[in-house]
């Protein structure tokens, strides 16, 4: 019995030893995904800010600026490029929708961003484009890789439509989770006009003119790295016209100047999504294989015990009393 019990101990033993990293090298690669169906919305903020009044064409200072960015998973664009690509590929339609402080529009920009579920590196197919205009993007773009890595990586810029490294500045504690800081500026860069705006300005008026739109950003994350999501995001940015003199009577216009963040309930609701979806992660990468490597120990020093039991020696009978001769 003791032999058959230890057999049976040393099978769950390279079971275990076998599933640690099964689930660690093979399983988590695979099931570690973002779903092609995802829906997020995120509100941001900039309190006080500087926007230009079209009506007035003056840059005032305003009590409050409100960006609403929704990304929504395109399930059949997805299954499209999927046809082509051969790997799982999740397709969001983005959009940045400004509003001024009396909830009129300022701007909107859609976006299709194209990554792979896996890696979340850009995947280059029909319809990547940044308000309208293809583009090409490398580097990352909303969300960071699982197990973020601390280093530097190429972030993409919807507004230059270029990618530039935003830097790992180092680890931190945000609201009790342990995060890595990311820093990316953006020097003053020429952009394009925003398809999208209060006042439409023809083509051929800002060509005569010479009228050109340029920017330039702080860009700011705090990214929880198990997940690679943000749990916190923030920019200094600032965006004018120059060469307007001819339409506004000043040669640079302040188009908008604000330090924008994300709003107090969100950052708690990002929080707790990105918490639960931690725990999930590290069942794959470490929960489960240290415990299955703890049980493979376990059950292999069980049946070592049992077998050392099982070779031990029969304790030898006692001899019988010799009885005396009469």
């Amino acid at each position: 019995m003791r032999r058959r019990a230890g057999l049976v101990l040393l099978a769950l033993a390279v079971f275990c030893a076998a599933m640690a990293p099964t689930l660690r090298w093979y399983a988590f690669p695979r099931l570690a995904k973002i779903p092609p169906n995802q829906y997020q919305e995120t509100v941001l903020e900039a309190k006080p800010a500087t926007l230009l009044d079209y009506s007035t064409l003056r840059a005032e200072k305003v009590d409050k600026i409100t960006i609403i960015q929704t990304l929504k998973g395109n399930v059949e664009e997805s299954r499209r490029i999927e046809r082509d690509a051969g790997r799982d590929v999740v397709v969001w339609d983005a959009l940045a929708y400004i509003t001024g402080p009396d909830g009129k529009m300022v701007s909107k920009v859609p976006e299709r961003y194209i990554f792979d579920a896996y890696t979340q590196d850009p995947v280059h197919a029909t319809g990547e484009s940044v308000d309208g205009d293809p583009v090409r993007r490398e580097g990352i773009e909303f969300k960071w890789p699982f197990l973020t890595e601390k280093r530097d990586y190429q972030y993409f810029d919807a507004q230059t439509r270029t990618s530039a490294p935003i830097h790992y500045e180092g680890t931190r504690t945000f609201r009790g989770m342990e995060v890595y800081y990311f820093e990316q500026t953006i020097p003053w860069t020429r952009v394009p006009m925003p398809k999208t705006m209060p006042v439409k300005i023809p083509p051929e008026v800002i060509a005569e003119s010479g009228l050109s739109r340029w920017y330039t950003t702080k860009r700011m994350f705090w990214i929880e790295p198990v997940t690679g999501a943000p749990v916190n995001g923030e920019e200094i940015h600032k965006e004018e016209l120059r060469n307007a003199k001819a339409l506004m009577g000043r040669d640079t216009v302040t188009v908008f100047e604000g330090h924008v963040k994300m709003r107090e309930d969100y950052v708690r609701s990002v929080g707790e999504m990105v918490s639960s979806n931690r725990l999930m992660v590290l069942m794959l990468v470490s929960y489960l294989p240290w415990s299955l490597t703890f049980l493979a120990l376990l059950f292999l020093a069980l049946a070592l015990w049992l077998e050392a039991r099982s070779r031990r020696p029969a304790p030898e009978p006692d001899a019988a009393p010799v009885t005396p001769p009469v």
